[in-house]
């Protein structure tokens, strides 16, 4: 396997430097992309396309403020995050963390050859590790940007308490899926890859069904739709073009937040709605419904299909490619490691896969994009659509280089550009 003219599989590739250097040059251009985007919320104006719209005028200031400090905030947990990940490959961290993780396991009463507990260990100790440093500026971002600005519903003891859940959870359905890929990759031999593909894809499959009656109301009240006009106008739509609404809920959105969303989710004839109960604040029945009515023209369109279907594949691709690294003792002993124990080694690869992830990342932002125009428009969604974005403060002004990197949905002005031309 080659990137940019160097063959990663050669012997004697300098793999750490190639990825320090690689991770420098993708914050660099990043940064470039952010400063852009910081210069282009300082507009005086918003978009000419918005300059009539009333409540444009009245939400520009406030739109821009967010931005300006989520900005700023991006810019310093950018910066924290580069240095960190730069700290822990140059000094070391990882076979750090694995030895100590093996001198706890020795501790037990356990021997070196344990590899799969010794996995788990280290894992929880990387997870912890990623908490604490992580934990000051997600506290900042919420009780301080998201405060300024009206939209942090949380109290102290709900962060704390969604944190310890959220570590929890990782640990009941994280450990012992990641102990059965280990298992996989030990038995299956060289073929392994495609063995732990199936494997994911069951597996996500069955998160996917437990997620909302298990791990969701953990979090968040979900509750059946009331009977009314917006209830009995989804469900006409939903009949309209034979979408399997089986459910159709609201979540309690606004005890954390009072930024809003809908989605749905299930599978085959089994599809459930859930809408934020600040959307439901926010929006009006018609603009409700055109909001619902565009999400259910990607599944007319099939667009979740297609996006699972590239996803699979990349994911196939992914751990092949892997399965070319994962006996490669060079690898291992760049990054200071003295054993090639296999979730090292996939660590380590994805530290070397990462250009190809962030091409693959950019690729399906361009097809979200292309879907989102696809996915049905009309005069109510337009109408939603702006007080949505006004209500969450939503970037108005959008540097072009920086959406088209970033952003998986088009801004505002092309959006309502693309209804106009269809209306």
């Amino acid at each position: 396997m080659s990137l940019l003219g160097i063959d990663l599989t050669a012997p004697g590739t300098p793999y750490k430097e190639f990825v320090l250097v690689f991770s420098w040059a993708v914050y660099i251009f990043e940064q470039y992309l952010s400063i852009r985007q910081y210069y282009k919320l300082q507009e005086p104006n918003p978009p000419k396309s918005l300059q009539d719209i009333e409540d444009v005028r009245k939400d520009f200031k406030k739109t821009q403020a967010y931005g300006i400090d989520k900005a700023k905030y991006g810019f310093v947990s950018a910066l924290f995050g580069q240095v960190q990940s730069t700290i822990i490959i140059v000094w070391d961290i990882l076979p750090w963390l694995w030895d100590l993780s093996g001198k706890w396991l020795e501790h037990a009463g356990y021997g070196t050859d344990y590899e799969i507990i010794q996995s788990l260990i280290f894992t929880v100790n990387m997870t912890l590790m990623s908490y604490f440093l992580s934990l000051p500026l997600s506290f900042y971002y919420t009780f301080v940007i998201e405060e300024r600005h009206g939209f942090n519903k949380m109290t102290l003891g709900l962060f704390f308490m969604d944190m310890l859940k959220g570590f929890l959870i990782a640990g009941v359905i994280g450990l012992p899926i990641l102990a059965s890929i280990l298992q996989i990759i030990r038995l299956s031999g060289d073929n392994f890859y495609f063995y732990v593909w199936i494997f994911m894809i069951i597996f996500n499959l069955v998160l996917l069904t437990i997620y909302p009656t298990l791990i969701q109301p953990l979090f968040n009240k979900v509750e059946p739709l009331e009977k009314g006009e917006l209830r009995e106008r989804i469900e006409e739509l939903a009949s309209r073009i034979k979408f399997p609404l089986k459910k159709l809920y609201v979540i309690d959105g606004s005890k954390r937040s009072s930024h809003s969303n809908a989605y749905f989710y299930g599978f085959f004839k089994n599809k459930r709605i859930v809408l934020y109960d600040t959307l439901i604040e926010q929006a009006d029945t018609g603009e409700i419904l055109a909001i619902v009515g565009h999400e259910l023209g990607h599944w007319y369109l099939n667009h979740t299909v297609k996006v699972l279907v590239l996803s699979q594949v990349h994911n196939l691709f992914l751990f092949y490619v892997f399965s070319q690294f994962i006996h490669n003792s060079e690898l291992y002993s760049s990054f200071g490691f003295t054993s090639q124990p296999t979730l090292i080694g996939f660590i380590l690869f994805q530290f070397i896969y990462s250009p190809i992830e962030n091409l693959f990342t950019f690729l399906m932002n361009i097809k979200s994009r292309q879907h989102e125009f696809e996915a049905g428009y009309g005069a109510q969604l337009r109408s939603g659509l702006l007080k949505i974005q006004l209500k969450n403060l939503s970037n108005l002004n959008n540097d072009k280089w920086y959406s088209s990197y970033h952003f998986s949905h088009p801004p505002l002005p092309e959006r309502l550009s693309a209804l106009e031309k269809i209306d």
